[in-house]
């Protein structure tokens, strides 16, 4: 990343983060058109194409921002202090406009109305204790591939989304952003706007806690 602009770092962040979403809600609607009512079908639908941007948008852009698209990974990285607060962010700022952005993309290419407000609640214990497990999941898998197997990075969060899709209660947001965005699209992939702090309340402290235990887990003795 030393070798290109903070400029061009946010244009990576940016695009990247709207191609994810683009991806999440544009598969989730193409899924739901598709599957004919089958929820399990049109989960799986929605979950492969996910999985598989990760990969390419990971491989593509991480040279140049280090893709992070989430301001969860952007938090743990300033926790490592080896992101700037201000950089940070403004990580933050371009990635939940950027998943703005594809939201609206994504409701263009299937002629659906561009602005949304999604009325699909996901409230309740046992999904705020899922996007903390998912997030934190995600966290460690990140801190750890990094410092024992950099190169592969993008497989493996694209693997542990795809996964954390079929075994958290709340198909694994992980990403206060892709939560915020999701808010703007009544669609298979939408959150109801109530329901959107609490998520980003429980992805912020699983951060915290899967950060602090790396501190420890990751370090030689």
């Amino acid at each position: 990343m030393a070798g290109y602009s903070q400029a061009k770092r946010f244009a990576a962040e940016f695009m990247g983060t709207a191609f994810l979403l683009a991806t999440v809600v544009g598969s989730g609607i193409m899924a739901e058109t598709l599957a004919g009512g089958n929820v399990a079908i049109a989960l799986l639908g929605n979950t492969l194409p996910t999985g598989a941007i990760l990969v390419v948008l990971i491989t593509m852009l991480g040279p140049i921002s280090g893709a992070h698209f989430n301001p969860a990974v952007t938090l743990v990285f300033a926790l490592k202090k080896e992101i700037t607060v201000l950089t940070a962010g403004v990580y933050v700022i371009v990635q939940i406009l950027g998943g703005i952005l594809g939201v609206i993309v994504a409701h263009a290419m299937f002629a659906q109305e561009i602005i949304q407000s999604s009325t699909k609640l996901r409230t309740g214990p046992d999904q705020w204790l899922a996007e903390a497990v998912a997030t934190f999941g995600l966290v460690l898998t990140i801190l750890a591939v990094v410092k024992f197997r950099e190169h592969a990075v993008a497989w493996s969060v694209g693997l542990y989304i795809t996964a954390a899709y079929w075994f958290t209660a709340s198909t694994s947001f992980a990403n206060p952003a892709v939560t915020i965005a999701r808010s703007f699209s009544d669609t298979f992939a939408g959150i109801a706007p109530s329901s959107v702090l609490a998520f980003i309340l429980a992805q912020l402290a699983a951060v915290v806690l899967a950060w602090a235990l790396c501190l420890w887990l990751l370090n030689d003795d």
